[in-house]
């Protein structure tokens, strides 16, 4: 077995599980370590068995690598397989129908793996299309995506489709709501992109008009497709807990279902977001929704059966999910060239 592969498979399922960070990268930074050698330099470390002599190859990782190398899948990683339960059961008939995933984070924002392995992870969970919606300018603590960022983003996409076709990626953003509901980029840019998910980052506690008036503005706004995590709130997880933000979400919904902005349902375990009594509430006034991992990492890019379950238990049915329809229909959508 390919000693790379086989550390960012157990990488993966690392992240999939909700492992320590440290753990994460410790596999992810040998895989890299190994994929910068030649051939000879692999081949010489190999037969010293001194992977430990390169830095950011430990004990563990130097172990999986030997015994990728004996052609054998590693021990690790083979426990690691067995472990790995079915994530939302009850969710399972919804997650066989989705198509895609329209949210999700690479390392030119706050993700932590290149585009090209997020991709890739998604397409062999059986995605047809994934859209790249890394952050804006604004949240800088996220190292958010500027306009000439973006752009020189756009063409890596670009050729990324080539090689990755019949697959496809969706250029889009995880675009800020600014306090006066504007979006955190350019108007231009923003209408040359497949999707563009909309959410709050800042100002989280303002009162419930100033938040519903900055919301609505927001998913009028005719690029925007998906409203984002609405209630920014965390349950659990290491950055700890944040109450949900407060708004007329009757009113916030009813816009989203009359400008055709699809409610997410994000799929992160620390957010759950929207709460079950605010995700029926949409589903009564109409909306679409968005299963979505909003994945930071590829091992998240299986998280969408938390959303599924959740989206199940409140009986969200499939033909109102827009990542359950085809990317023809779905990019008509989009673009507002047809209505649903």
């Amino acid at each position: 077995m390919d000693p790379v592969s086989a550390l960012r498979e157990i990488a993966y399922y690392l992240e999939r599980s909700r492992a320590e960070t440290h753990r994460v990268k410790a596999y992810r930074r040998a895989a890299d370590v190994v994929s910068g050698l030649s051939e000879a330099e692999r081949a010489a470390h190999r037969e010293a068995g001194d992977w430990t002599a390169l830095t950011g190859i430990g004990p563990k990782t130097a172990r999986v690598i030997t015994e990728a190398y004996s052609g054998e899948v590693p021990a690790y990683l083979r426990e690691l397989r067995g472990d790995a339960d079915e994530i939302g059961a009850a969710g399972r008939q919804l997650r066989a129908a989705l198509k895609g995933d329209l949210h999700t984070h690479s390392n030119w924002s706050d993700g932590g793996s290149p585009i090209d392995e997020m991709m890739r992870t998604a397409a062999g969970l059986g995605h047809e299309y994934c859209a790249l919606t890394d952050h804006s300018p604004r949240l800088t603590v996220a190292n958010g995506l500027s306009a000439d960022r973006l752009r020189k983003q756009l063409d890596v996409v670009a050729e990324l489709n080539e090689q990755l076709a019949p697959f496809r990626i969706l250029t889009g953003i995880e675009v800020d709501i600014l306090d006066d509901g504007s979006l955190d980029q350019d108007e231009d840019l923003l209408g040359q992109l497949d999707v563009v998910v909309a959410s709050v980052h800042s100002n989280l506690r303002a009162d419930s008009a100033t938040m519903t008036k900055r919301m609505v503005y927001a998913v009028a706004n005719p690029h925007v497709d998906v409203l984002g995590h609405c209630t920014g709130r965390l349950v659990t997880g290491g950055r700890g807990t944040r109450p949900e933000s407060t708004f007329d979400a009757e009113v916030v919904f009813e816009a989203c279902r009359q400008f055709g902005t699809a409610v997410e349902i994000n799929s992160r375990p620390e957010r759950r977001d929207p709460p079950r009594r605010l995700m029926s509430l949409a589903l009564d006034v109409g909306c679409h929704f968005s299963i979505d991992t909003d994945a930071h990492a590829p091992g998240q890019l299986d998280w969408q059966g938390y959303g599924c379950e959740r989206a199940y238990d409140c009986g969200v049915p499939a033909e109102r999910v827009i990542n359950t329809w085809p990317l023809d229909r779905l990019l008509e959508w989009t673009r507002g060239t047809i209505e649903t």
